[in-house]
């Protein structure tokens, strides 16, 4: 992309911040500029967050009613998926997703609680629970 052809729009999910972008210049070097983001990206932004809401708000049922920790509910809450927290936890997605299972989870011991906790920026307290 041309520099002169970085979107400036505007994009109301980057809360008017700018994102760094790369674009070529006049003598056809490859530079980093600014850009304020462009409409296609704020929908495309908007349409995965209300998914993950959305993922959160079946989640916090699933956990009231038993069939799920209270991991699950957090992990969407904090805009992350298994593989994600797989990666931010140093923990297998398999056994992320073990961990999903509120008699797997009630076992957890204190360090693999913690190593949750930092990943998803919790106390485990809260982690322990819904709000």
């Amino acid at each position: 992309m041309d520099i002169d052809a970085v979107p400036q729009e505007g994009n109301a999910t980057l809360d008017g911040h700018a994102k760094l972008m790369y674009a070529r210049d006049a003598q056809g070097r490859v530079v980093t500029t600014r850009s304020r983001g462009w409409e296609a990206e704020e929908i495309v932004t908007s349409h995965a967050v209300d998914v993950l809401v959305e993922q959160a708000r079946e989640a916090k049922e699933r956990v009231a009613r038993g069939l799920a920790s209270p991991l699950e509910y957090w992990m969407y809450e904090r805009r992350m998926d298994v593989a994600l927290l797989s990666q931010t936890s140093g923990f297998w997605q398999w056994r992320v997703r073990r961990h999903l299972k509120p008699k797997h989870f009630a076992a957890l011991p204190q360090k693999h609680l913690a190593r949750y906790s930092e990943a998803l920026g919790l106390p485990v307290s809260t982690l322990q629970g819904l709000p």
